[in-house]
């Protein structure tokens, strides 16, 4: 297994992407290789007890690679978050701002249920503004978070505390 200092080194730091002055930490290099990849959606289930996870929601893109694979692993089930505009059925949306933006997530309207135990999940944690965006679609849903999951978390740029009061779990912490 790989450990979480090697699992870091599979992470690929891309200056000036998508804009001017941001660092892109890229997980293509992680999901490329076996080892790395199982053991990064191992270790993101392992904090979850499985009885309480129903779901796991994860947005477009990234995170639908390790979200469904997070699912998998937890028998529970997958909901995309998408783009707005790319769901064919009634949809609930969620506005969020980025450190370069302002974007927005959307869901079908039918895609939780009330009660529900959800897993939010996306591949990087930086001012929490994704992940809020997921957790509202959650509460709004009548459904609970149970919890967030990241495989990188920037720490300085202040994400778990925006996500307070929901538990955090990252893999592999940058500090910027």
């Amino acid at each position: 297994m790989v450990s979480a200092i090697e699992l870091e080194a599979f992470i690929r730091a891309i200056p000036d992407f998508p804009v001017p002055g941001i660092l892109f930490r890229d997980i293509t290099p992680l999901l490329g290789d076996a080892t790395a990849l199982d053991t990064a959606v191992t270790r993101l289930a392992a904090p979850f007890d499985p009885g309480a996870v129903d779901l796991v929601i994860a947005a477009e893109a990234r995170g639908f690679i390790l979200g469904a694979a997070l699912a998998r692993e937890l028998k529970a089930g997958f909901v995309p978050a998408r783009k707005p505009g790319r769901l064919p059925a009634t949809t609930t949306r969620a506005e969020y701002e980025l450190e370069y933006g302002v974007d927005a997530l959307e869901l079908h309207a039918d895609a939780l249920t009330p009660g529900a135990g959800v897993l939010v999940h996306d591949d990087l944690l930086a001012t929490g503004g994704t992940a809020g965006a997921l957790c509202q679609l959650v509460t709004g849903s009548g459904a609970r978070v149970v919890g967030c999951a990241f495989v990188v978390e920037l720490t300085a740029l202040g994400g778990r505390e925006r996500l307070a009061p929901h538990p955090v779990h990252s893999l592999i912490d940058f500090g910027s």
